[in-house]
């Protein structure tokens, strides 16, 4: 929930878009659902745009929550299954895979969210966490070529801690998560981007990035210092083009 105010969420965006223009890298932001219409104007095609969430459901009687159709024309990505929206809100693996099915049915590009918490980490259940979330995350796309699929692997236990996984442990999930995408379609395994996210800073981006299966970063807290994320950003264009 930051910024808190319409002109502070205006202003990061903006401050943003300034830092990271010209930059090689997608740069995405996704505000709280409140003021993505007004970031979405401020920034025009300066930066892309995304929602921190959203319904399956097209409409109906669910108070609170905002459907793709509502995001049309305000936001082309999506994150779905973020940690905290499983954690906070209940968010079950089956329905983050009917809402990264729903996002893609209507035209957005979902950021699909999985990783294991500390306990599960500390108990050997990492592999088995990942493969049951992906697979649930995926399966209802008929497939995944073209789908605008992306991975974000936000290790629970690393998410504002800083104590972030090494460069080894992002590219042990992320090599496991490209492997399980060809299993499932593998022509279009290879155009899904893989994040990853958990304490990501200017300090350790590159560690991550230079990786063979990392693309890029969910990046959290690092997000509201524009000059530390457009570094990020650098960094990613420099190591992965």
């Amino acid at each position: 929930m930051n910024p808190p105010t319409h002109a502070e969420a205006v202003a990061l965006a903006m401050a943003i878009a300034e830092a990271t223009a010209g930059s090689a890298a997608v740069c995405v932001v996704c505000p709280p659902t409140i003021w993505l219409e007004a970031v979405s104007a401020a920034v025009g095609d300066l930066l892309e745009v995304g929602a921190q969430t959203m319904a399956a459901e097209d409409g109906g009687a669910f108070t609170g929550e905002t459907s793709p159709l509502m995001l049309a024309g305000l936001a082309r990505w999506v994150i779905v299954g973020h940690s905290e929206r499983r954690q906070h809100n209940g968010e079950t693996d089956e329905a983050v895979g009917r809402k990264v099915a729903s996002a893609v049915a209507h035209g957005l590009r979902p950021i699909a969210a999985i990783g294991e918490r500390r306990e599960e980490r500390r108990t050997g259940a990492t592999e088995a966490v990942i493969d049951r979330q992906l697979r649930a995350a995926i399966a209802g796309l008929g497939q995944i070529a073209g789908s605008g699929l992306v991975v974000a692997y936000e290790p629970v236990w690393a998410i504002g801690t800083g104590d972030p996984a090494s460069g080894a442990d992002a590219q042990a999930a992320a090599g496991q998560i490209r492997g399980l995408l060809r299993e499932a379609d593998a022509a279009g395994a290879s155009e899904v981007p893989i994040l990853y996210g958990g304490s990501v800073t200017t300090a350790n981006a590159a560690e991550f990035f230079a990786e063979t299966d990392v693309d890029g970063a969910l990046v959290g807290g690092a997000s509201l210092d524009p000059a530390g994320f457009a570094r990020i950003t650098q960094v990613a264009a420099e190591l992965r083009g």
